[in-house]
């Protein structure tokens, strides 16, 4: 699972892979973690996105895929869209796109597939 790690909300400073079988009766908010990216100080995005590197590949591993986040950076004032490699245990950015405007904090990531019919 993946999931915005928050300071204040709306600010998410970065972005935590969990291991949801490692959570017991004792459960720790600590103990599931096995991959995190913190974004940097000013910084904050939008809730991850996972997409699969192979979207009708059966037998990949579940984290076979991508992250894909929205940053904002309050002391740049520059918004950047980050994709990150899912697998990657310190979630490797292996993209970014500068964007032309501001993307505000918790802005929230939903994509809609053309097979929907939703999109022309």
């Amino acid at each position: 699972m993946y999931a915005a790690a928050i300071e204040n909300y709306p600010k998410m400073v970065g972005v935590v892979k969990l291991d949801l079988s490692l959570c017991g009766e004792e459960y720790s908010g600590d103990s599931a973690v096995v991959a995190s990216r913190i974004y940097g100080a000013g910084c904050y995005g939008s809730e991850p996105i996972f997409v699969a590197r192979e979207a009708n590949n059966s037998t990949a591993e579940e984290d076979d895929g991508y992250l894909l986040v929205y940053v904002h950076n309050e002391n740049t004032e520059e918004s950047k869209f980050i994709v990150m490699n899912a697998k990657s245990p310190s979630l490797e950015v292996i993209a970014e796109v500068k964007l032309p405007g501001r993307v505000p904090h918790g802005f929230h990531t939903t994509f809609v597939s053309q097979v929907d019919n939703l999109i022309p």
